[in-house]
């Protein structure tokens, strides 16, 4: 008898949908290293290395599952992958810039190899590429959808930086900033494909909703890993966020609870970007005991079930059913 839990098992089934989408998501790779080789060759140096650096591909994962699940049989759905990993990978290359980097998924970051001038370069030719390739399609909604998410995040990008260092942003503020930088982008990723063709319009608004809530639901997570987890699994060092001057959502939930000398220590370290007299053991002891992880997880929660909910009323099938389970995946992630 398995000794699964419901939770393991879902997550197991997403896991089951990432394999069946393997063989797409390496054209998918193969789609943007040609594009990368047709750009200059400071562009595929800089470009190459970002991208063997791998990460997760959820993004294109999810255009690709959805894809299924609408039944589409052509080929768009690999264009419009790679386009969303390349505005994606175009936004992470843009924050190591602003946020002077120098890990990133466990190695040297872009910036700190060949410098900012030509890094912040290879962003900019990144965006502007994916909707070059877009507009090849002469497809105009989806231009739409996807030069709105690209406004989004620069936007969130934006507000984020103007509280940068503060701790007193607030859970509202905090939402809108993870909504915009990061939910809006899995948000087009789900909603493309419902664009492929007039019959699956009536999807969208539930994918794209969909998506929302699981870029939240992913945002959260990842913020909960940088504060609990190790350097060896993150790639970068622990509490990064908070050294950048970012208040994340367990640290915001957490601050009404500490005492005036540890929220002084908290804005010490989002000041100076590092820590000093404070330990980030010691910190995450302060986190733990006010049960702001636990919270913040909650949080999390109350997202991937909402997605979870919108997914059930998709037509059923073994798609279906996969993104249902996709929260769980998600909620799981070690890194």
């Amino acid at each position: 008898m398995s000794t699964q839990s419901p939770s393991g098992s879902r997550a197991a089934l997403l896991r089951q949908a990432m394999v069946t989408v393997e063989p797409r998501l390496k054209l998918v790779e193969a789609f943007i290293a040609r594009e990368l080789q047709a750009g200059p060759e400071a562009i595929q140096q800089t470009g190459s290395y970002v991208f063997s650096a791998g990460g997760k591909r959820l993004r294109p994962a999810l255009l690709l599952l959805v894809s299924r699940l609408v039944g589409y049989q052509g080929d768009k759905d690999i264009r419009y992958a790679a386009l969303i990993e390349m505005v994606h990978t175009a936004t992470l290359v843009h924050d190591d810039i602003i946020d002077h980097a120098n890990l990133r998924r466990g190695r040297a970051s872009a910036n700190s190899r060949w410098g900012n001038q030509l890094t912040v370069l290879l962003g900019d030719w990144l965006y502007t590429r994916s909707m070059e390739l877009a507009l090849e399609v002469d497809d105009l909604d989806i231009m739409r959808v996807l030069s709105r998410a690209t406004i989004e995040m620069i936007e969130g990008e934006v507000l984020g930086l103007s509280l940068k260092g503060r701790t007193d942003i607030t859970v509202e503020q905090y939402l809108e900033i993870a909504r915009r930088k990061t939910a809006e982008l899995f948000s087009a990723a789900c909603a493309i494909p419902a664009l492929f063709a007039p019959e699956y319009a009536g999807f969208r608004a539930t994918l794209s909703e969909y998506g929302r809530n699981l870029g939240l639901c992913f945002q959260i997570v990842d913020d909960l890993l940088d504060l609990t987890g190790d350097q060896d699994h993150l790639g970068k060092p622990v509490f990064s966020d908070l050294r950048e001057g970012k208040l994340t959502l367990p640290l915001i939930l957490a601050l009404p609870k500490f005492s005036p000398e540890q929220r002084q220590a908290v804005a010490e370290v989002a000041r100076e970007g590092a820590f000093s007299g404070l330990e980030p053991q010691e910190l995450q002891q302060w986190l733990s005991e006010t049960g702001a992880f636990s919270q913040a997880r909650e949080v999390a929660l109350s997202f991937g079930e909402k997605a979870a909910a919108l997914a059930s009323s998709l037509p059923a099938g073994f798609e279906r059913d996969a993104l249902v389970a996709a929260p769980w995946f998600v909620l799981e992630r070690d890194h």
